[in-house]
């Protein structure tokens, strides 16, 4: 996350009418790294007590409210709004989210971007998207294209923070077990087999062989190879006292 880009972001949500979407969408913007919420005309004023605003108090406290989303974007050099495609032909310019997203990334290194998203009910009206410069969607299934206020802009945000290449980088390497460990796993391991007259280990060609090509394998790390010997010593012990 680049925080001094975030904060270029303002979120905009428009004629919002449940306080706890209010709430749900600043969590979301807490998780993310996004702090600069408005809000124009909410239903409800009293949306700074919402229970769904968990850990983003700060959030909701610095929020601004605006009467008019020409107030709300007036900072900003670019104005996007986020709605689903539905039926009507938009007039603006269409991005899948992909590339909105990257897109806005990019201005975002020098200017504020507003992020709009309409009420529940209706989304952004026409009067709304005549701010925007452009619109962005997020890809769904066209038999239910709806999504909930806090879910898409949660969807929006994550997007926006998104890194494939760091995706890509190799995980730490494991801490593996080291060879002795893994060989009294192993043989361990043959006791309990042969004391269970487990068939086909004692039948298999090779048995004992292919044992130990199976715990290879199982690329054992340290903390789990004591744990899972401790368990084979416990099965071993009842086996030999099953009276014990």
């Amino acid at each position: 996350m680049d925080p001094e880009r975030n904060q270029r972001l303002k979120v905009v949500l428009i004629d919002t009418r449940n306080p706890l979407n209010i709430g749900a969408v600043a969590r979301a913007m807490s998780n993310f790294g996004f702090f600069d919420l408005r809000l124009v005309h909410p239903y409800e004023v009293a949306f700074r007590e919402a229970v769904s605003a968990v850990g983003a108090a700060q959030v909701m406290k610095d929020a601004r409210v605006f009467e008019t989303v020409a107030e709300a974007v007036a900072d900003c050099t670019l104005v996007v709004g986020a709605t689903g495609l539905g039926h009507r032909q938009p007039q603006h310019p269409m991005h899948r989210l992909e590339k909105g997203a990257r897109l806005l990334r990019r201005h975002m290194t020098a200017s504020n971007v507003a992020l709009l998203f309409g009420s529940e009910k209706f989304g952004l009206g026409n009067s709304d998207v005549s701010h925007c410069h452009w619109l962005t969607h997020i890809p769904t299934r066209a038999q239910h294209d709806s999504m909930n206020l806090a879910q898409a802009v949660a969807v929006c945000l994550y997007e926006l923070i998104r890194q494939p290449s760091t995706a890509r980088h190799m995980p730490e390497a494991a801490e593996l077990a080291e060879g002795e460990e893994v060989e009294r796993f192993t043989d361990l391991l043959e006791n309990v087999l042969q004391a269970s007259e487990y068939t086909d280990y004692s039948m298999a060609k090779n048995g004992r062989d292919k044992t130990h090509r199976l715990v290879r394998r199982m690329h054992l790390r340290v903390k789990d190879a004591a744990v899972l010997t401790g368990m084979l010593r416990q099965v071993l012990w009842k086996l030999k006292h099953p009276q014990g």
